[in-house]
């Protein structure tokens, strides 16, 4: 039987992310973070002066595409998937409050999402896949087996995201934080391109007041009997 595809969308610091690489752990699927993806071409554009405290040339970064190259290896050691930019491991570059504030106004480049979404068709068409994001029960995988669509609150998001970050050894503030995040949710829903929106067929989970146990338990049973409901028909 041909395994699943799983499409996760939702907020910024919702815990797709963390839920997906759960999923994928539990289900011996892969694992593709697709906003970590963007994350590497925002990286990138700074990193090579394309792009400066949110401001870029549009030429520029459409010169600069066919040079960025992303693809994930698997840390053994860590049990995690790394992000790996032109053959360099950037999953500790890609996750500073620099490039939070930066990504969504790259993602929302048509030609950046064209590129990206083909490189993720292209990673899930054989199954077997859970990938995150904020249009991939939408855009890259609208025929997807199960749709997931995740959401909290923004002060719980806030804290989990201020936390994580202060865990990491940034030196960050709760409001700014919380600014980031209202931010990115306004430009990831208004943007022209590929807007985050729920599918109509996605199954909502609210874990604003779940935990990590919780949440995957929930998640497992919608996943385990979509499958099952489609083996049988």
């Amino acid at each position: 039987m041909k395994q699943a595809t799983i499409a996760i969308d939702g907020y910024s610091s919702c815990g797709k992310s963390t839920l997906a690489k759960e999923i994928a752990k539990h289900l011996n699927y892969r694992y593709i973070d697709s906003g970590a993806m963007y994350r590497a071409v925002t990286y990138y554009l700074l990193k090579n002066g394309n792009l400066k405290d949110g401001h870029y040339l549009k030429e520029s970064v459409l010169k600069a595409l066919p040079n960025i190259n992303i693809e994930f290896s698997f840390n053994k050691d860590k049990g995690i998937s790394e992000t790996i930019l032109n053959g360099e491991n950037v999953e500790k570059q890609i996750r500073t409050l620099e490039i939070s504030k930066q990504v969504s106004p790259i993602s929302a480049i048509k030609e950046v999402r064209e590129k990206l979404v083909t490189l993720q068709q292209e990673m899930g068409k054989q199954g077997g896949v859970v990938m995150d994001g904020r249009d991939i029960g939408t855009v890259v995988f609208p025929n997807a087996d199960v749709k997931l669509f995740m959401t909290a609150s923004t002060d719980i998001r806030a804290e989990r995201r201020y936390k994580e970050l202060l865990e990491k050894g940034h030196k960050v503030n709760f409001d700014e934080v919380r600014q980031s995040i209202q931010k990115r949710d306004y430009i990831d829903t208004t943007r022209e391109i590929s807007p985050l929106k729920q599918a109509k067929d996605a199954i909502v989970i609210d874990n604003s007041d779940l935990n990590r146990d919780e949440q995957l338990k929930l998640a497992l049973e919608i996943i385990n009997q979509k499958i099952n409901k489609l083996a049988t028909t």
